[in-house]
Parts: structure tokens; sequence; C-alpha cells
């Protein structure tokens, strides 16, 4: 079986080192997949609201349509943004180079989402909202109204993740030799069972 040129030491035992290295793409491709779809519902939520004129609360993306408790519960919100953290850390050792770099943009602008939905999840489960506000509210929502806001978080955790991903598929030169997964063209070829 050939294998990529370089192993790295991960860290977080088996489960890590394989989705870094032989499960690498498909899990990016199934992380992927969960983002498109959070972002799908956002946006269909905008279109909602400012394309066919809906008031917020009626506003609820297609899975909140038929089940409006989706979009009230914080619970779930603070569910995706737990996933989104884990799965750019989960999938963080396999980038190298540039590509890390663009990553790790996404995971810093994903930690603070996350911090924001731990805030609205605590206010939601004490009752006790910040700043005397009628619902929860982030530190950013008090510039920032909330659907703007998710918009926001998830297009700029979204865009250097999607940077990220291409230059994972297309490493230059002198981060080659760090490659330890079949994503690029390049190391394609070397996949073994």
């Amino acid at each position: 079986m050939s294998t990529p040129q370089a192993t790295v030491k991960m860290t977080g035992g088996r489960l890590v080192t394989d989705l870094n290295t032989r499960y690498h793409r498909p899990a990016l491709l199934f992380f992927l997949f969960i983002v498109v779809a959070h972002w799908a519902e956002h946006l269909v939520q905008a279109v909602q609201i400012w394309g066919l004129g809906w008031a917020t609360p009626d506003a609820r993306g297609v899975l909140g349509m038929p089940f409006p408790w989706l979009v009230r519960e914080e619970w779930l919100h603070y569910g995706y943004a737990l996933v989104m953290l884990a799965g750019l850390l989960l999938l963080r050792p396999g980038f190298v180079g540039e590509a890390r770099t663009w990553w790790n943009a996404a995971l810093l602008i994903q930690a603070w989402h996350h911090l924001e939905h731990f805030l609205l999840l605590v206010q939601a489960m004490t009752g006790s909202n910040l700043f005397n506000r009628p619902v929860p509210t982030s530190v950013i929502q008090l510039v920032v109204p909330r659907v703007e806001l998710h918009l926001l978080y998830n297009a700029i955790v979204f865009l250097p993740m999607i940077v990220a991903m291409y230059l994972h598929r297309r490493p230059r030169r002198e981060d080659l030799s760090r490659v330890t997964c079949y994503c690029a063209p390049l190391t394609s070829g070397a996949k073994g069972s």
C-alpha cells in the first residue's frame, strides 16, 4: 500500500489520525455537506424575509416551517455551533501550508461564534438575558440584528473554509512532503486499501 509522502504526528488517537489521512476527503465532504445545508437554511430565511416580505418570526427557513420549534430552541443552534467547531478542530491536522492558515482563520472565527451561541444558550436556560433584553442576546447582536448577524457569521466562517479546501486540493510544491491525506490530485494516485 502506498501512502502520502509524510506522516505527521497527530494527537487524539486513531480516529483523528484516520480522519486526517485515509478518510480526510470523505470527512471533509461530509462536513461540507453539513455546512452547506445549514447555510441553505439561513439563505432561505433571508429570502423569506427580504424577498417575500415575511415577518422575521414567520421566516423559519426550510426545516423550521414544518418544525417551528427548531428555530426557537437555543440548544439546537448551540449544538450546530459546537458541531462546526468540532469539525474544524478534528479536520485541522490534515491541512498544511497556506491551506492550514485559512482553515485556522475559519476555526478562530467559529470559536467566537461558538462563544456567542454559548452566551445565548446560558441566557435561554437561566431566563436571565444580557443587558436586560427581552430575549437572549449575543454581544455582537447589540449592534447587528440576529438574522443578519448569523448570515454574516456563516459567511465569514464559510469563506476561509472554502479557500482552505481549495488550497488543500492544490498544495504548493514545498508543502507536498507534509501532506498526509489523498485529497490533492497529486496524492490521489497513491491511495491504497
